[in-house]
């Protein structure tokens, strides 16, 4: 099923440090690239990620974010893009939460 979403930042200190990427150096130049191309997809599929298992979903991001989904998104380099998605009849929108390496990942996620 393809649902295009609005893509929103969970709060503006995670849109900061996003557009603090973009005058970093240039490896976080490039994560910003790869942030920006998987937020334009996003917009075009909500679900075009990885639908994280309930059971898997951080205790803390359910008590910070009061998340009942969670999706990853995979950026090259191993990075990841994780996000949930929220919405109602008239618009579904796609809140980014974070974005970590693959090693960060494992941890939070305890594969």
């Amino acid at each position: 099923m393809i649902l295009p979403s609005e893509t929103r930042f969970f709060e503006e200190s995670i849109k900061e440090a996003f557009y603090k990427l973009q005058n970093g150096d240039p490896s976080e130049k490039e994560l910003f690239r790869f942030i920006n191309q998987a937020m334009d997809n996003i917009e075009k599929n909500a679900f075009c990620g990885i639908q994280i298992p309930k059971s898997q979903i951080p205790k803390e991001y359910i008590k910070k974010y009061g998340v009942s989904n969670i999706w990853k998104y995979d950026l090259p380099n191993a990075w990841r893009l994780i996000y949930t998605i929220r919405g109602g009849k008239v618009i579904v929108i796609s809140l980014i939460l974070e974005w970590m390496s693959h090693k960060e990942y494992e941890r939070r996620f305890n594969y």
